[in-house]
């Protein structure tokens, strides 16, 4: 059997602005009290992980959710450093950031649909690219992110990182945001489906042998009884994400 990588995906805890109900992509509101214990609670679920590295999002909530995980660990060297990428922040929803988001989304969601807006979460691969683009039309200011724009950061990150640690056999971990997430592992893992939105600080496991990615765990937060998904694996190899 080759060697291969574990990467543990972690969405940032819940901060002021999910908590207010606001829009965040590159706003970065600081974490709640609530948001860090949940980081600490799932913190100490990985505390036996030993993860051989660390990245983040260029955003503080990410970089406090990462220092609060290592700082429950056990097994992790203590030195480790924490890797920033811009690549894996949050999609930008340009001049919405801070509004409600209730409303905003329920706009999106009838601008994509053409039906009545009654936003549930977007699920299916499609309805992420329409409702990320229909941002893009309705931003007066056409600053925010279509799905193209934001896939193809997201995507140049998550080449460079499996790339240098696909064939190591190490375990590392990701924080990043809901949306970025959520496309990472579609992207890995295209067949399954993603029927619901990532919670703050779940963590999601993907493992990658013999040219197969896995889906061992998907937003687990009862931190942490780790439930393998079954079946949920696909060829993919290097020329495939690069």
């Amino acid at each position: 059997m080759s060697k291969g990588v574990t990467i543990y995906f972690m969405r940032h805890g819940e901060t002021y602005l999910n908590y207010y109900g606001r829009m965040q992509g590159w706003a970065d509101a600081p974490l709640t009290p609530r948001g860090e214990e949940d980081v600490r609670s799932s913190g100490r679920g990985l505390a036996d992980i030993e993860f051989s590295a660390v990245y983040t999002s260029d955003l503080q909530r990410t970089v406090k959710t990462a220092e609060l995980i290592l700082d429950e660990n056990k097994a992790t060297a203590k030195d480790i450093e924490i890797e920033k990428r811009p690549e894996f922040r949050e999609v930008f929803f340009g001049s919405f950031e801070g509004l409600d988001a209730r409303g905003l989304w329920d706009k999106v969601t009838e601008i994509a649909t053409g039906k009545d807006g009654n936003y549930t979460g977007a699920t299916s691969d499609e309805s992420v690219r329409l409702e990320l683009n229909a941002f893009k039309e309705m931003d007066p200011y056409h600053d925010a992110e279509n799905f193209m724009e934001f896939w193809m950061r997201v995507e140049l990150g998550l080449i460079d990182v499996i790339t240098k640690h696909r064939e190591t056999d190490q375990t590392i971990l990701i924080v990043s945001h809901g949306m970025t997430i959520r496309n990472m592992i579609h992207e890995l893992i295209p067949q399954f489906e993603i029927d619901s939105m990532l919670d703050n600080a779940s963590v999601s496991v993907v493992r990658y042998q013999d040219g197969l990615y896995h889906l061992e765990a998907f937003n687990q937060t009862d931190h942490f009884a780790r439930k393998e998904i079954n079946d949920e694996e696909t060829d993919l190899d290097h020329e495939d994400i690069s």
